[in-house]
């Protein structure tokens, strides 16, 4: 069997299957987050015999050895290319990949796989990269997500979608209880036998909310007790709308202990349209709170990032976004709401490229002259915008799926309190506004 290693042109090889595990909060076991197995559906559980609808969740050794990520790092090994890394492969998400983190943080675990995957593609490598996400618990209602990653979401469904469990199949009574136990009795044992045997290098925290899992503040008090923070990477993605839980503040008294760590704020738009894209967002709060994070990053192993996903209205606030950046000096991690169905309206590829590329050029045109390379994923970032298909080359249905997409926008809008309607937000430039009210 002939396997290529990076140095040697292998450009598909991503250290996550000899390194990382992910779960998400409807307990998917899957390579990473940004993985696209099974495709395009988070109803649907890898761990599930094919056509039940039985809870069957896989523990971590199970998992970790399964016929599919054995199949997984042969193919890697082989330097195929995996359907399952599309997002990367495409530069779906944003113009830097989730494979090259891997293989940066783990640049010692590459030799290592060669040497110790077995013939049948099995290693008695350990997880030292954890991604769990023990539910959907979120305060916010941002408008690109979905009940899945989100409580509060899953509330206004239930509320409104009269068959939602039908549609939902994870959020049945039964399975709902199921999934709470299997976190309780397999999950959480796992992730603290990890802490309990010091083999964790990173963790990262997502959501949901991470910043209200009880979870995460349980673990990671364990693990700046028993004196391992100084050998863990830290890593978060979170609405920094909260700071403390039970007078446990995270940057004073868990990220100061951390001798490296990197808390990326999603934020997406600023004042009343940052208000409209993430329902639950205060702005003046998150201001507050992003002032304090500064306080203890020092832009070097300590770093406090935004996190800026643009939107069909984030458009609007791209200068805006890009004016925080400089402000506080911090670099915007910058990527874009992707799809794999044309309904998706909160992505930019919806609009007509005529009029989209007017509007990224004359953006770029007032912000690249003055960007540093803080910035420069934003700048990136827009100029693909120009070159990727937009959903009409992209899709057949393009009309169908605008017209629903948009018919959905209507439905939040009747069920939210909005400071701004998305039809006020497109007439802030009138072609923009034409395009929309001609759907």
């Amino acid at each position: 069997m002939k396997w290529i290693k990076p140095k040697d042109g292998n450009n598909t090889f991503c250290t996550a299957p000899w390194s990382h595990t992910y779960l998400s909060p409807t307990s998917e076991r899957r390579l990473c987050c940004a993985s696209t197995e099974p495709a395009q559906s988070f109803e649907q559980y890898i761990d599930t015999a094919e056509g039940t609808n039985e809870y069957n969740p896989m523990s971590l050794p199970t998992w970790w050895n399964s016929d599919h990520l054995k199949s997984v790092r042969l193919k890697m090994l082989r330097g195929e290319e995996l359907e399952e890394c599309q997002v990367c492969n495409d530069k779906l998400l944003h113009t830097t990949v989730y494979r090259d983190h891997f293989n940066n943080m783990f640049k010692d675990i590459i030799r290592q796989a060669y040497e110790r995957t077995n013939e049948d593609g099995s290693t008695d490598m350990p997880v030292v990269s954890f991604d769990y996400r023990f539910t959907n618990l979120c305060n916010f209602m941002c408008r690109m997500c979905g009940s899945n990653l989100s409580s509060s979401w899953e509330t206004e469904e239930r509320k409104y979608i009269t068959d939602f469990e039908t549609r939902r199949p994870w959020a049945g009574k039964e399975v709902k209880k199921a999934t709470a136990e299997f976190v309780a009795n397999m999950a959480e044992p796992e992730f603290q036998s990890a802490i309990d045997n010091k083999q964790i290098r990173e963790v990262y925290w997502v959501g949901g909310e991470p910043l209200m899992y009880h979870q995460h503040w349980k673990f990671m008090k364990m693990i700046v007790d028993s004196g391992q923070a100084g050998n863990v990477y830290a890593r978060y993605n979170t609405n920094l709308s909260r700071l403390v839980f039970n007078k446990i503040n995270l940057f004073d008294d868990i990220l100061s202990k951390f001798s490296a760590w990197e808390v990326c704020a999603s934020i997406d738009g600023t004042h009343e349209i940052g208000e409209y894209i993430r329902s639950g967002l205060v702005w003046k709060k998150f201001e507050e709170n992003f002032e304090h994070g500064m306080k203890f990053q020092n832009g070097r192993n300590k770093r406090l990032n935004l996190d800026f996903t643009i939107t069909t209205p984030g458009l609007f606030e791209i200068e805006n976004m890009f004016e925080l950046s400089l402000k506080h000096d911090v670099t915007i991690i910058t990527k874009q709401t992707f799809a794999f169905s044309p309904e998706v309206f909160m992505s930019v590829k919806v609009i007509p490229h005529r009029i989209l590329d007017r509007i990224v050029t004359e953006i770029l045109g007032r912000i690249e002259p003055r960007a540093t390379d803080k910035q420069q994923g934003m700048i990136d970032i827009l100029k693909q915008f120009i070159t990727q298909k937009n959903y009409h080359e992209q899709f057949q249905n393009y009309q169908e799926g605008t017209k629903e997409g948009k018919q959905f926008i209507d439905q939040m809008e009747s069920r939210r309190t909005n400071p701004i309607t998305m039809r006020e937000i497109m007439w802030k430039d009138k072609e923009l506004g034409e395009w929309y009210d001609s759907i």
